[in-house]
């Protein structure tokens, strides 16, 4: 049911060493409670039997690639893990309240912790109390900045440095850029947008001449182009750089919505959603970076841990550029 991720970014950008192989990639429907308590009661074992007790602490549920990341890793712990309960909770995208999730998760006993962090800073402490406790700590996506048994997810900048080269070569190095970030202090939204500066700066006619956080969402993206169209007119911007799909979907809105659809205004994204993947078939946008949501990856490394393994610190998953000359082989595999 999974679909393999194929590296397909350039290999100067991508020279940094992948540790660990492939991901996966497949549409997932929406969780229905995502608050839930998940545990399998049959299935393939393979253990020695023991029990185990795993905290999924997840930033936000506000988002189809966060729902994958947790519906994908308890489904394939169910299907395979049956020992492993896995207790998940939402963040709601409120960095206080992640924290005191983890803290209650702490106090549940549990055996390990997966988490993806709403920011870096907020959740350092928390992830730091827990390796001192001895529970194990698995980062997926974003990271924290203090010592974890595993980080995995893919490497955002050179993603961001992918992103300005391809750029680049569709506009002779030349464009205006709107910039449409993540959530301030995200390791994502750092990465993303160094990686996407340090690039543009071999350009010098390639400048950003707005930017504004978004939270990586679809709404605020798209009151941020709304503003963006009524401060800048016809002809005044080239491309529209968003750290997700969703904000680049925001953007297209507010771009049809003004009646500027026709004014070649180009289109990026990150994550690899479904909808992007009809919106580059159809013209509306130009290409979206895949960012693999970190499943099953997160329970089997946790499985692993659990288990006594030894594993690497940092698990590199692959990512693809996906644009009008490879969409075909795309479509139907996006979130």
């Amino acid at each position: 049911m999974k679909k393999r991720i194929f590296v397909l970014v350039m290999t100067v950008v991508f020279a940094f060493a992948m540790l660990a192989g492939c991901s996966n990639n497949t549409t997932s429907p929406a969780a229905s409670n995502p608050a839930e308590t998940s545990s399998g009661s049959s299935g393939p074992s393979g253990s020695s039997g023991k029990k185990f007790k795993v905290g999924f602490s997840q930033a936000t549920m506000n988002h189809p690639f966060r729902v994958a990341m947790v519906e994908e890793n308890v489904n394939y712990a169910k299907e395979h893990y049956p020992e492993m309960e896995i207790i998940v909770t939402d963040g709601n995208n409120d960095s206080a309240k992640q924290v005191s999730d983890v803290e209650d998760l702490i106090a549940q006993g549990i055996d390990a912790l997966i988490i993806s962090p709403l920011t870096a800073e907020a959740l350092t402490d928390v992830c730091a109390k827990a390796m001192e406790k001895g529970i194990p700590v698995i980062t997926l996506d974003r990271n924290v900045n203090t010592e974890v048994t595993t980080y995995i997810g893919a490497e955002n900048k050179p993603m961001g440095v992918a992103s300005a080269k391809l750029l680049a070569e569709m506009t002779n190095k030349k464009a205006r850029i709107i910039e449409i970030q993540g959530t301030a202090g995200a390791s994502a939204t750092i990465d993303r947008h160094d990686g996407f500066v340090e690039e543009l700066a071999n350009y010098p006619e390639m400048k950003i001449i707005a930017e504004q956080y978004c939270d990586y969402l679809r709404e605020n993206a798209m009151k941020f182009m709304e503003d963006m169209l009524q401060r800048f007119g016809p002809g005044e911007i080239d491309a529209v750089y968003a750290h997700n799909d969703e904000m680049a979907l925001g953007a297209l809105e507010a771009i049809r919505a003004a009646g500027r659809e026709n004014e070649g205004i180009i289109l990026i994204g990150m994550d690899g959603t479904e909808v992007a993947f009809e919106a580059i078939k159809n013209g509306s946008m130009a290409f979206t970076v895949v960012y693999p949501y970190c499943a099953p990856e997160g329970v089997q490394y946790t499985y692993k841990i659990l288990n006594g393994e030894k594993v690497d610190k940092r698990i590199v998953l692959d990512t693809a550029i996906v644009s009008a000359e490879n969409i075909d082989e795309w479509l139907g595999k996006g979130l």
